[in-house]
């Protein structure tokens, strides 16, 4: 019976194949392409085939796989792009008191001679993370980042074998950190002093100009009056004081750093505030309103600690805070201290300790500046991610800040334009604001170079006042660095530089600027320490004391 019923199945076969279901045509389809894998006399053959067609499938998938991705992030792209346009559009027809916008009225009351609107409503804050926490979710970037924590542990583990082997015991004793961050009580006293003083002063005169210049008759002579005293405020209080304090008291750099930084911090603040209310006031008194845009204190005080220096009433917040996200942060804030101590202990500090003693010639600073690229290179990814990253995160979380876009992808830049543009946002939306785009209202859209220019000079012009307050000289190597290099190379590697090949000249001038930074501040504090003067001219205070410090020696 078992024989009979296999032969009535054999005679069935092929009726079944060409007149069957479709379905039982594609099961016999894989029952043919599995045969040769189970009938084969030589089974290693078929096996090898199979592995090979399926590399030959994997390879094909991995050829489609960047254009798949280039397509799917175009997409993206465009996607994001429009979301955000039409948000603005929302927010701008809404016009509520979260961001405001300059109304009609407003336009009209600061037309100069009739000709000009002021600018539009300004930066739009919207809840996103950082870059970077997105970014080490990836394997291969947090692979990165582990590089770098094992180039720490490379330098740790060298000064302490070579401290061993000089001293004949393990020296712990940090003395470079101590030494920087010396006189820590005169940074905390001034530090109060200047938080208090722009958190009580900006505010009150606001306050009481808003409340009587709409019943004023003499509006003019008393927003001047007002005016200045803010004005006062700002270049005498927060602007000489701190400064007076710093070199009065002989700070060590760094503890000159935090006073010099919170100093232009809350002049930036200050003027923002003030920057984005008297337009509302004056609006309201245009329109003979009879509420006064005051904001709230608590506003205020929000503001002065919110990790952004563009003022607004109310900003996106989360719904809780991430403690052990800021444990994280303040500790990652730490490390970086560490691994900028032992880059100056292993990299900086041996090869200048004695570079006064040689001649300054030509071969002398070409090899300096080679040799600073490495330390200058790693200590600007630490400010990067220690400041940018860390310190800001760890300050919005605490305040449940929710727009955390602090920076953008600037190591992916092709042009010094755009690497200017991502490379600290939070001061690049205070310049563009409240200096590129007030230029270009003042004076009109034909002057956009001459804004672009005034731009870089108050930029270069701050930063050398840091660089030299901080030091305790002055060398103005970031300011011709700024306005001579970093101006002709926006114009040079502008935005139409799209290639792999500008981003690689890009870097290279990156690299070679931080060379030339650290060598030759280095050389000039060196100078300083072994070449002192007892009796300086003016022109002592101007000239760099590195050119002519080996003749004193």
């Amino acid at each position: 019976m078992v024989g009979e019923d296999y032969a009535s199945i054999r005679h069935r076969q092929p009726s079944s194949t060409g007149h069957g279901t479709p379905e039982k045509n594609e099961m016999q389809k894989r029952s043919e392409a599995e045969k040769p894998f189970q009938n084969s006399s030589n089974g290693w053959v078929d096996v090898d085939h199979g592995i090979t067609k399926k590399m030959r499938l994997i390879a094909e998938a991995e050829e489609l796989k960047p254009a798949f991705m280039k397509e799917v992030d175009s997409h993206f792209t465009e996607f994001v792009n429009r979301l955000i346009a039409k948000s603005v559009l929302l927010e701008s027809s809404t016009a509520t008191s979260t961001f405001p916008v300059a109304t009609c009225s407003e336009r009209d009351l600061h037309k100069p001679k009739g000709l000009r609107v002021p600018p539009e409503h300004g930066k739009l804050f919207i809840a996103r993370r950082s870059l970077l926490d997105e970014l080490f979710e990836v394997n291969h970037i947090r692979t990165i980042y582990h590089m770098f924590i094992a180039l720490l542990i490379l330098f740790i583990l060298s000064t302490l074998v070579v401290d061993f082997i000089d001293e004949g015991r393990l020296v712990l004793e940090f003395d470079l950190l101590v030494f920087a961050f010396g006189k820590f009580p005169v940074v905390i006293s001034t530090w109060l002093c200047m938080f208090l003083s722009t958190f009580i002063l900006p505010y009150g005169l606001f306050q009481q100009w808003a409340q009587g210049h709409c019943c004023s008759s003499h509006r003019k002579i008393r927003s001047l009056f007002f005016g200045m005293l803010f004005m006062l405020f700002q270049s005498i209080g927060l602007g000489f004081g701190p400064t007076y304090v710093a070199v009065s008291y002989a700070l060590p750099p760094a503890s000159r750093f935090i006073i010099i930084l919170e100093q232009v911090r809350l002049i930036m603040k200050a003027y923002s505030f003030i920057r984005e209310n008297v337009p509302r006031v004056l609006s309201s008194a245009k329109e003979k309103s009879s509420t006064i845009p005051v904001p709230q204190v608590t506003q205020y005080l929000y503001f002065l600690f919110a990790p952004t220096l563009i003022y607004r009433d109310n900003y996106p917040r989360n719904p809780m805070i991430r403690w052990g996200y800021v444990a994280t942060k303040f500790a990652q804030v730490i490390g970086s201290l560490f691994y900028a101590y032992y880059i100056f202990v292993r990299l900086c500090i041996p090869p200048f300790r004695n570079i006064s003693q040689e001649p300054f010639n030509l071969r002398g600073l070409v090899l300096c500046i080679f040799n600073s690229i490495l330390p200058g290179v790693l200590i600007l990814f630490l400010v990067f991610f220690a400041f940018l990253h860390c310190w800001l995160n760890a300050f919005a979380e605490m305040l449940r800040f929710a727009d955390r876009m602090f920076y953008k992808d600037w190591w992916n830049s092709t042009s010094y334009a755009n690497y200017y543009r991502t490379w600290n946002v939070v001061v690049h939306d205070w310049l563009y604001y409240y200096a590129y785009r007030d230029f270009l209202w003042f004076f009109g859209k034909k002057f956009k170079a001459a804004a672009m220019l005034s731009v870089f000079a108050v930029s270069a012009a701050v930063h050398e006042y840091v660089l030299g307050v901080c030091f305790g000289y002055f060398y103005p190597v970031l300011f011709c660095l700024f306005m001579c290099f970093g101006m002709v190379f926006n114009f040079i590697l502008d935005d139409r530089r799209k290639g792999p090949i500008w981003n690689v000249i890009m870097w290279t001038s990156l690299f070679l600027g931080q060379g030339v930074i650290i060598c030759l501040y280095s050389q000039e504090w060196y100078a300083h320490q072994y070449c002192p003067l007892e009796n300086p001219t003016f022109l002592d205070y101007v000239k760099p004391r590195s050119w002519d410090c080996h003749i004193q020696i």
